[in-house]
């Protein structure tokens, strides 16, 4: 593909993938890593979503205002994130593009039916700190693995019956943290070369752009409707991933 039409092409993805985020509150890099991966192998797809993940994510903890008290309170989560993202990454460096491909569309799938069944059983009293190291361990595997460590979270929060404000904060902060070492570990790696860089950051411009555009959108459509749509295409992006790691 050439370089010009390259750039136009995941200009395009990120200009989606920001304006699914931006109308229905998810979907960034699920919705980017699904595209990318039509025509990317999934470490490439990974390291070029790292930096719109951290900036918008950063974006998004710095609006929901409040951070300290967040992040006293959600805490063991966020370093049981940042530790297991850092060693999946270190640990899964071999990992093959089969692999990658079947995770990637089982984390989709994950994603999709918490996203639908929004309703889970409430922590025990007493085992707030034990549930938020299980969340953070999984979705830090998660992460490290695919860069879509949203499941595990949204059930946790989810359990604990947060309201909507408190939720957009703790994910805000939570996806920041846990962008860190992912961004860390995939330099470090060599996943992420000095080109893929600079791609990664110019395609900033497009996800925000998106999710300007988003934001927008929300009043105009039904939230439902489009977030069930939504869920359909990535469960479907999901399954074809399967299909191709089984085939690969």
């Amino acid at each position: 593909m050439e370089h010009l039409q390259y750039v136009a092409v995941l200009f395009v993805i990120f200009l989606l993938a920001g304006s699914v985020k931006g109308a229905v509150g998810l979907g960034l890099p699920t919705t980017a890593l699904a595209l990318m991966t039509l025509m990317l192998d999934p470490r490439t797809a990974i390291s070029l979503v790292l930096i719109p993940i951290l900036f918008s994510n950063f974006w998004q903890m710095y609006r929901s205002g409040d951070t300290m008290r967040a992040f006293r309170t959600y805490l063991p989560l966020g370093l049981s994130l940042m530790v297991m993202v850092a060693v999946t990454i270190v640990l899964t460096a071999n990992a093959s593009e089969r692999f990658l491909l079947a995770m990637l569309g089982a984390t989709m799938l994950v994603f999709v039916a918490v996203s639908i069944f929004d309703r889970v059983p409430p922590i025990p009293e007493g085992r707030d700190r034990q549930a938020q190291i299980v969340a953070g361990g999984v979705a830090g595997i998660l992460g490290g693995l695919t860069s879509v460590w949203a499941p595990p979270m949204a059930i946790y929060l989810m359990s604990r019956r947060t309201p909507k404000a408190e939720f957009v904060r703790a994910t805000g902060l939570l996806f920041f943290l846990g962008s860190i070492p992912l961004v860390a570990g995939y330099i470090s790696q060599g996943y992420m070369t000095g080109r893929g860089f600079l791609i990664s950051l110019s395609l900033v411009v497009p996800t925000f752009l998106g999710f300007s555009i988003g934001e927008h959108l929300r009043g105009r459509l039904s939230e439902r409707a489009f977030r069930y749509f939504v869920l359909l295409v990535f469960a479907v992006m999901g399954l074809n991933l399967i299909r191709k790691a089984v085939l690969a």
